[in-house]
C-alpha cells in the first residue's frame, strides 16, 4: 500500500504537468499502458486474461466502480482546489473499512478507530480545505472516494477467487475501451514532451495498480487501507521537489499525524501476529 501511494502520488504530479491534455485522454493512456503491462505478465505466466464466466460479475463490478472513481477524481482535480479534492478523496480508506466490516465480516480492531480519526484530522490539517468551490467538483471528489471504496473492497473479496493480474487486465481493458467514446471528439495530439509525460502517467499508474491490487489481496482491507494516507506525505514532498510548492508547518504537522496513525496500526498488527503465532506454537 505504501508503494502504491508513492506511485499514485507521482502519477498525480505528472497529471498536473499535462493539464492541457483532456482528462479522458489521460485516462485512456494510463489504462492502455497498464493493459499492455498486464498482458505481457499474464502471457509470461500463461494465466487467464479475462477470467472465467463465473468470475465476470465480480470483475465487472470492480472495473465499473474503479473506472467511475478514476473519472470523478480526474474531473475534481481539474475543477476544484487540490486541498478540497484531496481531503474528500481521502475518505476512500474509511469507505473501504466500513464496507469491509459491514459486508465482508472483517473485525474492526479497537486501535483502528482512533487511528482512522487521527488520519482524518491529519488530512484536514495538511490541506486546510476552504470548501468555497463549485459544489459539483466537490461532489465528484466525494463520489470518487465512494466508488473507489467499493472497487477496493471487491479486491479484498476476490482473494483466492481471481488472479491479481487478471483483475488488473480486466479493469484496464474495461477503462480504456470505455474512455474511447468520450475521447474521440476532444482528442489533442500531444507533442514529444506531452507524450513522454503521458507515458509516465501510464508507468506510475501501472505500478500503483499492481501494488494496490496485491495489497488488498494479501491483508485485511480494513487494516491495510489506512496506509493509503501515506500518500499525503509523498504528495507534499513531490510537490516541493517537482512543482516547487512550499511545505507549510501545518502540512508537516498533519503529515506527522498521518505517520503516527499508520505506525499505530502497524505496531498493533505485529503484536496481534506475534500473539497468534505464539498461541499456535503452544497449542
Amino acid at each position: 500500500m505504501i508503494l502504491s501511494a508513492l506511485s499514485f502520488s507521482a502519477m498525480q504530479v505528472v497529471i498536473r504537468l499535462t493539464s492541457e491534455i483532456p482528462t479522458m485522454e489521460q485516462v485512456f493512456v494510463r489504462n492502455s499502458f497498464v493493459l499492455v503491462v498486464a498482458f505481457i505478465l499474464i502471457r509470461h505466466r500463461r494465466g487467464s486474461l479475462f477470467g472465467s464466466s463465473r468470475q465476470q460479475p465480480l470483475l465487472i463490478v470492480r472495473s465499473l466502480f474503479g473506472f467511475l472513481g478514476l473519472i470523478t477524481l480526474f474531473y475534481a482535480s481539474s475543477h476544484a482546489p487540490q486541498g478540497d479534492v484531496s481531503i474528500l478523496n481521502k475518505l476512500c480508506p474509511i469507505c473501504v473499512t466500513l464496507l469491509a466490516v459491514t459486508f465482508m465480516g472483517e473485525k474492526l480492531a479497537r486501535i483502528q478507530i482512533p487511528a482512522l480519526c487521527l488520519s482524518l484530522i491529519g488530512s484536514f490539517i495538511v490541506f486546510r480545505p476552504s470548501f468555497d468551490s463549485n459544489p459539483l467538483p466537490l461532489l465528484a471528489a466525494f463520489l470518487s472516494a465512494v466508488f473507489s471504496g467499493v472497487a477496493y473492497t471487491t479486491l479484498a473479496y476476490s482473494k483466492n477467487k481471481v488472479d491479481a493480474l487478471t483483475i488488473i487486465m480486466y479493469f484496464s481493458t474495461f477503462s480504456a475501451i470505455a474512455s474511447i467514446p468520450f475521447m474521440v471528439g476532444n482528442f489533442v495530439m500531444p507533442d514529444p514532451r506531452q507524450l513522454t509525460l503521458l507515458l509516465l502517467i501510464g508507468f506510475f499508474g501501472s505500478l500503483g495498480q499492481v501494488f494496490i491490487t496485491y495489497s488488498y489481496r494479501l491483508a485485511p482491507a480494513s487494516g491495510v487501507s489506512i496506509y493509503n494516507y501515506i500518500g499525503i506525505v509523498f504528495s507534499l514532498l513531490l510537490g516541493f521537489l517537482i512543482l516547487d510548492e512550499p511545505i507549510k508547518l501545518t502540512s508537516v504537522l498533519g503529515g506527522c499525524l498521518v505517520v503516527v496513525a499508520s505506525a499505530m496500526v502497524h505496531l498493533n498488527n505485529k503484536k496481534r501476529q506475534k500473539l497468534t503465532s505464539t498461541t499456535t506454537y503452544h497449542g
